[in-house]
């Protein structure tokens, strides 16, 4: 566990006060919300009044002025006992407020930042297009400038908390021919005419975070609501998923961790041949595999956002983290199920939805494809 890494005195805290709140709030009914589908909105409340929702947002702002590894310390937490929770938690400040932070304009930073850090609005970001995923640049959605407004049309896919957000950061091409140079990001509105959330996704897994499509019809967005200039949106996206990585690789984290100490306690309780089925080897070796995997991952989350608290190059290390450790959960997820035997198959048991829950973990932010690209990319240019 992270406990025993280095970790401040206001560090410990805020990973105390995480898994309090996981596991007094949210682990009681993370496998109903699952099983229902159900977007725990009061949960979500009671995490921006803890400064949950806004860790990185300066206090002048209304957030915590905290770390990107603090909020990778809460994360973990939050993720161990339900990760639909978890990418709520890591959409909100990694995707949404740290953009409009970074890139935003003051009166824009003063305008959002406020109600996103408190909680009180929730955002999401809309890269994605249907036939735009990893080939992120090829989205087809338009902006075209009108006056002091631009107009937006087009469609957006898989967008995380797309039923429930008030608030989206929207990437759309302002210039065509330039291709990636022609994309600009926009603040959007819930309530901008023109704008409208569209089919909600029945997914295997996070099931208690929703995931939509968002429709653009003629929808005027006042210009001022760019961040930064025309035609930086996907310099803007390829640095705001760098956080993600980091989020989605402490949610890989979570998962695992979860997974283990699942597995951990059914091998202490479990009889078979006369003895506890921790007695042996076969499930010995698979607790020890998945423990030394669980703890390279963190280190190496670790890392990365301790990178990024210094405004230092971290695009590898992200994505060695996000890749390592998605992997990692998706190894303890399945090793988890099969300890449990037929239990584990059954909704009965965590285990089966902590398999669920750990395979987008290889997929979004990125896919471990992507990564691996990414990753060779910046060792061959070295």
């Amino acid at each position: 566990m992270s406990a025993f890494f280095d970790l401040s005195e206001e560090e410990r805290m805020i990973q105390q006060t995480a898994r309090e709140f996981a596991e007094a709030e949210i682990a009681p009914v993370a496998a109903e919300n699952d099983a229902k589908a159900h977007f725990p909105k009061e949960i979500v409340k009671k995490l921006g009044g803890l400064g949950f929702m806004g860790m990185i947002v300066p206090e002048k702002y209304g957030g915590s002025g905290l770390t990107t590894f603090c909020l990778v310390i809460a994360l973990e937490e939050i993720n161990r006992v339900c990760a639909a929770t978890g990418i709520t938690m890591s959409v909100q400040n990694s995707l949404v407020c740290s953009p409009i932070l970074k890139y935003g304009s003051e009166e824009l930073k003063q305008s959002y930042l406020p109600k996103l850090a408190t909680g009180e609005w929730l955002g999401a970001y809309a890269l994605s297009e249907a036939e735009a995923g990893t080939d992120a640049a090829s989205i087809q959605a338009r902006g075209v400038k009108d006056g002091d407004h631009y107009v937006l049309n087009g469609t957006k896919s898989w967008i995380t908390t797309g039923a429930d957000a008030d608030v989206f950061i929207v990437m759309v091409k302002t210039d065509p021919p330039q291709k990636a140079k022609g994309i600009s990001a926009f603040i959007v509105d819930r309530a901008t005419k023109g704008f409208s959330v569209g089919k909600k996704e029945d997914k295997l897994g996070l099931r208690a975070s929703s995931t939509t499509e968002l429709v653009f019809e003629d929808c005027r967005v006042p210009a001022k609501n760019m961040l930064g200039h025309e035609g930086e949106g996907f310099k803007i996206a390829l640095a705001t998923l760098d956080g993600g990585r980091i989020g989605v690789g402490i949610q890989a984290v979570g998962i695992a961790r979860a997974s283990l100490e699942a597995s951990i306690a059914y091998a202490k309780e479990r009889e078979q041949f006369g003895r506890k089925i921790g007695d042996f080897q076969a499930i010995q070796w698979k607790i020890a595999d998945m423990a030394t995997q669980i703890e390279a991952a963190r280190l190496m989350v670790y890392r990365a956002a301790r990178l990024r608290d210094k405004d230092l190059p971290h695009v590898k290390e992200a994505a060695m983290a996000k890749l390592f450790a998605s992997e990692a959960a998706n190894r303890a997820a399945r090793e988890a199920v099969q300890i449990h035997g037929g239990a584990g198959y059954l909704k009965d048991f965590p285990v089966e939805r902590y398999y669920r829950d750990a395979r987008i973990t290889e997929i979004y932010e990125g896919t471990s494809e992507v990564q691996r690209i990414v990753i060779s990319r910046a060792c061959l240019s070295d």
